[in-house]
């Protein structure tokens, strides 16, 4: 599915895994048949090896874990949201290319 770096959230494990984790969080939702989705895949990748450490990263796939999808309105794939201390920063919605990741993962760890 994805690198080492990027982790797999689930609707058991979000809560602890995101909403309550220590460092920023940025969760992809995607699904395996949006090929927007896989075409986000390898910047999800580099995403997560350039902020090792600083953020986490994940994806989520919203047809096997319903529960988050809905809580989070998640209407369109791929959406991406950052979280920090639990709260959405930022939520993108659609292709977004790799520099409008960084700039905001790089206001959410200084």
């Amino acid at each position: 599915m994805a690198s080492s770096a990027v982790l797999e959230f689930t609707d058991e494990n979000f809560e602890q895994e995101v909403l309550k984790s220590d460092r920023p969080v940025l969760v992809d939702f995607w699904a395996e048949w949006c090929m927007p989705c896989r075409m986000l895949a390898p910047t999800i990748d580099e995403l997560a090896a350039q902020f090792a450490g600083k953020v986490k990263v994940g994806k989520i796939d919203t047809d096997a874990n319903r529960n988050v999808s809905m809580k989070f309105g998640i209407s369109a794939i791929p959406t991406i949201i950052l979280f920090k201390n639990g709260q959405v920063v930022r939520k993108f919605v659609g292709f977004t290319p790799k520099h409008e990741f960084v700039a905001e993962l790089d206001k959410v760890v200084k």
